[in-house]
């Protein structure tokens, strides 16, 4: 599904190098999650990988079913089904989710979604998130609190039927369980769609609880240092990532 190939990225216009001979492979219907200290380039990745305009591929590649993501735009690579759940959704006065998400799907598909299914789509949706129907009509994320936004973030993922996920830090700002609903809808979403993958970018092992990585990798000074499974999340929690470098003989330092 998704194969990173000795990634080395830095900051556009300027010589701070964030990500250094990152390589990670996602197989179709799997999912992992990257686990690290703040500042080791976690949320980088997933912004490198949907194309923002701040960073600059100094060499590697991404490969997205077999296509070399780094030529295409962050609307085409959505359109081949990446979708990024972000840690801070962007707010957009003047235009409402509905129209937003009708747009969105529009753009994807490059068909004319027909409304009455989209209405219902839409409608089932928001009602398995707990989130109020009013939102349909409301101003995207304006006025959203945490929980809202990222409910609004599940509710996009389910009505534009990505291939691929990433996740980040979702877990920040739901509580226990607004959380639960979330995974939930989450687990719903790939049950009926089994080839999906998924890359979970997080700090805790709780929703890693509901959504059962195959895979753990910690990343460190920009690359993964130990890959492991749900144990490893554990051990973090328990240990710290001191605690667990020094299990694995890194440099509690580095």
């Amino acid at each position: 599904m998704l194969e990173i190939q000795s990634l080395c990225v830095k900051v556009k216009n300027s010589d701070l190098e964030i990500l250094k001979n990152f390589s990670l492979n996602i197989k179709e219907g799997e999912i992992h999650a990257i686990m690290g200290p703040n500042g080791t380039g976690k949320s980088t990745l997933s912004k490198v990988i949907m194309g923002h305009y701040q960073y600059e591929v100094i060499s590697g590649d991404i490969i997205f079913q077999g296509e070399s993501l780094l030529p295409l735009r962050t609307d085409e690579r959505a359109r081949k089904g990446i979708f990024l759940c972000m840690q801070d959704p962007t707010v957009i006065e003047g235009v409402s989710n509905s129209e937003f998400l009708r747009t969105a799907k529009s753009e994807i598909t490059s068909k004319k979604v027909n409304l009455y299914t989209f209405i219902h789509d839409m409608e089932d949706a928001i009602s398995k998130l707990g989130l109020n129907p009013n939102m349909m009509h409301r101003f995207l994320n304006v006025g959203f609190s945490g929980g809202e936004k990222k409910k609004n973030e599940i509710l996009q993922m389910k009505l534009l039927a990505p291939k691929f996920l990433i996740l980040d830090e979702l877990d920040s700002g739901l509580d226990v369980d607004s959380l639960k609903i979330v995974c939930d809808n989450i687990l719903e979403y790939l049950k009926e769609n089994p080839s999906t993958s998924v890359l979970i970018i997080t700090h805790y092992p709780r929703i890693l609880e509901y959504l059962h990585p195959d895979y753990v990798h910690i990343m460190q000074e920009g690359k993964i240092s130990k890959t492991g499974s749900m144990e490893l999340a554990l051990d973090i929690e328990k240990k710290g990532y001191h605690g667990v470098n020094a299990m694995i003989g890194i440099d509690a330092d580095e």
